[in-house]
């Protein structure tokens, strides 16, 4: 039977857009998320332009088979894991910057095009794209599209709902459908465009985004603060958030401090509790660290630098974006993506800690500390089955400790397969039943990322 279809399919698609060959399905067939399972799908097509998903989506309704969409499978939380018997539609080959409206600081894109792709356009013409997930050199917009990615600059900037005026997208039934509009001020029906933000591809397939562009910000100013207790850093960030207007707050714990130090020596203090990563690109950007530095010195740091130079601001950075290749040279590594409001930021720290200590698992914290949103990274043995299933309850008491805090499962990962069993204790039973009427509106026959997202 799938033999059968999957022949129908390809005799409706251009040459080389269907692709049955095993390894390579099985080369799609998963994102970067460890404890999420995956299925075996039918066929890969690989769509190059917007009538190849029309044609795949009116198939695919037609013959009621299930449809998940994939860019470039850097998610982390199995949104676009194959599930048995299904289509995976690839977008990465639309990757087009179709239009870049200097005028009115906005840019059409294609699905695939990589953040980091459109941030450098930007920037070749002054302009600034604002959201930065830590995959922006190898991520797609529309895969920060499907799960509302975030990034270190959300504190001053947002997500990426914060910056889409407009998206084209295909229905299940395969019809082409537009939401927003370029216009700055549109308050003309319902938001569409803000609803399909984040729905990680269960409710329509996105194949265009227009988004908004920046005034590219003046160089930012950096701060590096030591604390020898969690409660003194988490003291030290919430006194410098109250008091000014920051681009970047970033935290790393004790654990992921000494494995960067391990990796890459830059004469860290691996004996502090903590690490405060801050920025400003205000005008003023060293005015204000400075009177950051006088807050995390009255906060209790043990030790703090600040710099305006651009090109030491990146090298104290360098040592947040090498926390995840760290711990994962210490063992088989699950990222975790949770979040709770600042004010809780010492007991949301406090909470992968001590997970990490019941379960004898070794937990690597880091993050955006400025929005609250950390990503405790669980790190052992790989192949020993008893050490995974700590590891996996060690996870279980992170995410329920969010939730206690008043807290997320997801602030920037998205829910995909990975984090749905934690919807009804965090959203309500009606709630989600609402989400699952407006599922049932865009696509009846549930054929688009089936069990997914909500």
């Amino acid at each position: 039977m799938t033999r059968s279809w999957t022949l129908g399919l390809a005799e409706r698609l251009g040459p080389g857009r269907l692709v049955v060959d095993g390894d390579i399905l099985s080369a799609h067939a998963r994102d970067h998320a460890q404890f999420a399972e995956s299925g075996a799908a039918a066929a890969l097509v690989r769509a190059r332009e917007v009538e190849d998903v029309v044609t795949t989506l009116r198939f695919a309704s037609r013959h009621r088979i299930p449809v998940v969409t994939r860019g470039a499978g850097t998610g982390l939380a199995g949104g676009a894991n194959a599930q048995d018997g299904c289509i995976l539609l690839s977008l990465a080959a639309m990757n087009r910057i179709l239009e870049l409206d200097l005028a009115g600081r906005t840019a059409t894109v294609e699905a695939g095009v990589l953040n980091g792709t459109l941030a450098a356009a930007a920037r070749e013409e002054g302009l600034f794209y604002a959201p930065d997930p830590a995959s922006r050199d190898i991520s797609t917009i529309g895969g920060n599209v499907a799960t509302n990615a975030g990034g270190a600059c959300c504190l001053k900037y947002g997500v990426t709902r914060d910056h889409v005026l407009a998206l084209t997208a295909v229905t299940a039934d395969g019809e082409i459908i537009q939401t927003g509009g370029k216009s700055r001020k549109n308050v003309a029906g319902l938001d569409l465009t803000r609803l399909l933000v984040g729905s990680e591809g269960t409710l329509a397939v996105v194949v265009e985004a227009t988004v908004r562009l920046l005034p590219a910000p003046p160089p930012a100013s950096t701060l590096v603060a030591f604390f020898d207790d969690l409660s003194g850093g988490g003291r030290g960030i919430q006194s410098m958030l109250a008091r000014e207007h920051l681009s970047l707050v970033e935290v790393m714990d004790r654990t992921t401090v000494r494995a960067v130090e391990a990796m890459a020596p830059m004469e860290l203090d691996t004996s502090a509790a903590c690490m405060v990563l801050v920025q400003s690109d205000a005008e003023s950007s060293d005015a204000v660290m400075q009177r950051c530095e006088g807050l995390a010195t009255r906060a209790g740091a043990s030790a703090v630098f600040h710099t305006d130079d651009p090109d030491e601001g990146k090298m104290l950075l360098k040592a947040r974006s090498l926390a995840l290749p760290a711990l994962e040279r210490m063992g088989s590594a699950f990222l975790d993506d949770v979040a709770a409001p600042v004010s809780a930021l010492v007991e949301l720290l406090e909470v992968c800690e001590g997970a990490g200590r019941r379960h004898d698992v070794t937990v690597g914290t880091f993050g955006h500390a400025g929005d609250g949103n950390l990503h405790p990274t669980l790190v052992f043995e790989p192949g020993n089955a008893r050490a995974e299933a700590r590891a996996r309850a060690a996870f279980d008491d992170i995410v329920e400790g969010a939730l206690a805090l008043g807290g997320t499962v997801s602030g920037e990962h998205g829910v995909g397969s990975l984090k749905r069993p934690y919807l009804d204790r965090m959203i309500g039973r009606r709630e989600r039943a609402l989400m699952r009427g407006v599922k049932a509106a865009f696509d009846p026959e549930g054929i688009l990322n089936p069990g997914r997202g909500f």
